[in-house]
């Protein structure tokens, strides 16, 4: 069934939770213990007599505490009362451990806040307001990168890594969802792969989907052998004329591809979709993230079967100091048209874009250049914004991205993967980690030349619910303005801001002095015209809110500068959670109003400055609980000069 939620103004039962989601497989698609790893019989008997002596020790232990530790998994509370006061014992949680990266793959445990404490006193409720109502999430548990997405015969196919036994990374599965018709309401399905080959036992890790001429589907996938040693293998439907894809059968000879010499066993993963780069041999080409000490690469192979791959000389790309690269895409932009293109279309109106998920910092960076299959290599346009050093998809909680080309809309489509940003402790209480962002366009910006535009995809518009709420004023330094809305949990706003810029004519402040919103101070800081913006996920005495805003000065040239900020510091009175303040430079061109657009799904807020800059985070407020519906405010901090902005809303409740 499609994704649904009540009214924004309602936050939903934990206990029902599971009643708006399609349920999750069991039986054979569950996950098993490989022969070779199950206990023979001859140990059991010794296993079970010091686990009876164990389980005593743990009985006597707990009467013996005066607080309880809570279980993995949902909060549930008996009875029905208040449920606002209702709330889970803070206990003495030990730090959380490393995940992932013992067997080669980036962290998976947010590592943001230090210490393992449950300080705060979480309510059922607050756990169960910050589940999404429409951005896709499994019913429970973990749930990582963005695998496979295709389109194949009306249907939409997402794929994503998934720990089918609890919400920390682990145990690695690729869980399976549809999309009919759009990309808003999905339908879950059974597991399309599990770890149960002695090739993938560790782990069946990240890939990627390729759709061949004759209609056939290739899988590569990651997995992470018995050795962990991380090799690639092949994976294709049972039955191409099922529409869902349900059943998906392993090659026989799997892996196809082995860690070459000199690339280390766990520094080599995620291959791409294929390409044929204009060969007439019937060769497909594709590239698998690594690295050579600090230096991160883009190997490439070449096949003409899926079955055997042979290496290429030299590597599609390499960047010094950036470290492994995960996740790596290729895919083509171009520079005329409106609409997405195939993976395998170039030509001279064709930019490449190289992107790269860095382990070691755990962004996503990508860069515009040239590709040359007949030299294999990809080229920056503009080396000083190379792939680690440059651009970012999103300068906020977002990573793992992996596009697709949509043949049924001509248009190319951005997938991420959006991790929590508190305790670990706490993802198990409330039963599930992490969510994926709203799919996205991808296009080359016409205007400046030098970026992608990302925006989110038409369906979400069909999720607004009766007229918008429009507003027009000028907002005067110090200022805050009301937007009133029944309920600030589920909202699409777009807001426009006319800056009358001759003020900065007055002031010495320098955007080139350095400005950079991380290190900002966040919305409180002065600047010569605000800030300015909204406040959002507030509740009505704005002890808790989270400003997303522009910061505008002057720059060498006497032009005004932009910056686009989200600033979380105000966003929880919880401890253990992040609270930074993300963000960049924008380009504000000639003619042009301060613009954003803002999506707002109970605990993350998605924004997109001037068409398609974009910051992503996640919010985890608590006062509202007791104070009622979340606000909408707008703002414009006191400012270095007079003057007023002028700003025309549109904001829209969405109920999915």
């Amino acid at each position: 069934m499609a994704a649904t939620t009540s009214s924004a103004a309602k936050p939903y039962d934990l206990e029902n939770a599971a009643a708006r989601y399609a349920p999750l497989p069991a039986g054979p698609h569950s996950c098993e213990i490989p022969a070779s790893h199950r206990p023979s019989l001859k140990s059991i008997s010794t296993i079970l007599l010091s686990s009876l002596f164990l389980c005593s020790l743990i009985i006597l232990l707990v009467f013996n505490q005066s607080s309880s530790i809570e279980p993995d998994g949902p909060v549930v509370f008996a009875g029905s009362g208040n449920r606002s006061a209702e709330s889970v014992n803070p206990g003495v949680v030990l730090p959380a451990p490393s995940r992932g990266v013992s067997q080669g793959v980036s962290e998976k445990a947010f590592r943001g806040v230090s210490g393992g404490r449950i300080s705060y006193p979480w309510s059922n409720l607050m756990l169960t307001w910050q589940r999404t109502a429409y951005h896709f999430q499994p019913e429970k548990n973990w749930m990582n990168d963005p695998n496979g997405p295709l389109y194949y015969k009306g249907w939409y196919h997402f794929f994503y890594q998934y720990n089918p036994d609890s919400a920390v990374w682990g145990n690695i599965t690729w869980g399976h969802a549809v999309f009919p018709t759009d990309l808003i309401n999905w339908i879950h399905l059974p597991f399309a792969m599990v770890p149960d080959q002695w090739y993938d036992v560790n782990g069946v890790w990240t890939g990627s989907a390729t759709i061949l001429p004759d209609g056939r589907i290739v899988m590569l996938y990651t997995g992470d052998t018995d050795d962990y040693v991380q090799v690639q293998n092949l994976a294709f439907p049972a039955n191409l004329s099922d529409p869902l894809l349900v059943d998906w059968v392993k090659y026989p000879n799997n892996p196809v591809i082995y860690p070459p010499p000199g690339i280390g066993v766990k520094d080599f993963r995620d291959p791409t979709t294929a390409w044929t780069a204009g060969s007439q041999n019937g060769q497909w080409l594709v590239t698998i993230g690594s690295k050579v000490g600090k230096t991160g690469i883009s190997l490439v192979y070449e096949t003409t079967n899926f079955t055997t791959f042979k290496l290429l000389d030299g590597v599609l790309h390499a960047v010094p100091g950036t470290g492994m690269w995960e996740c790596v895409d290729l895919y083509p932009v171009s520079t005329t048209g409106e609409n997405g293109l195939d993976t395998s279309v170039n030509g001279l109106d064709v930019k490449h874009v190289l992107k790269a998920s860095l382990d070691d910092d755990k962004h996503d960076y990508y860069a515009l250049g040239t590709y040359d299959p007949a030299k294999n290599k990809w080229t920056p346009d503009n080396t000083d914004l190379d792939v680690g050093i440059g651009l970012r998809l999103d300068y906020g909680k977002y990573y793992a991205s992996k596009t697709f080309y949509d043949q049924n809309k001509q248009r190319r489509i951005l997938w991420g993967w959006i991790g929590e940003t508190d305790l670990e402790a706490v993802d198990l209480m409330k039963g599930w980690a992490s969510l994926q962002a709203i799919p996205r366009t991808i296009v080359f910006d016409k205007k400046t030349g030098t970026n992608v535009l990302q925006w989110p995809v038409d369906e979400v518009e069909s999720l607004r619910s009766g007229d918008p709420i429009t507003a027009e004023a000028n907002l005067e330094p110090g200022s805050v303005v009301p937007i009133h809305v029944s309920e600030g949990t589920q909202l699409d706003i777009t807001a426009s801001f006319e800056v009358d810029e001759t003020l900065l004519e007055t002031t010495s402040e320098s955007h080139d002095a350095g400005y950079d919103c991380s290190n900002s101070g966040g919305a409180v800081t002065r600047g010569s015209l605000g800030p300015f913006g909204l406040l959002v996920v507030a509740d009505e005495k704005l002890s808790e809110l989270t400003p997303v805003y522009f910061y505008v000065a002057k720059g060498a040239d006497g032009k005004a500068k932009a910056h686009f900020c989200a600033d979380q510091t105000r966003s929880s009175m919880a401890s253990g959670v992040e609270k930074e303040v993300y963000g960049s430079a924008v380009p504000v061109l000639d003619g042009e109003n301060y613009s954003a657009r803002i999506l707002i799904d109970h605990s993350i807020v998605e924004s997109f400055a001037q068409g398609g800059r974009t910051v992503t985070e996640r919010v985890y407020p608590t006062s509202f609980i007791l104070q009622g519906s979340l606000r909408v405010s707008l703002f414009r901090m006191r400012a270095k000069t007079t003057g007023y902005i002028t700003f025309l809303l549109f904001l829209s409740l969405i109920i999915s």
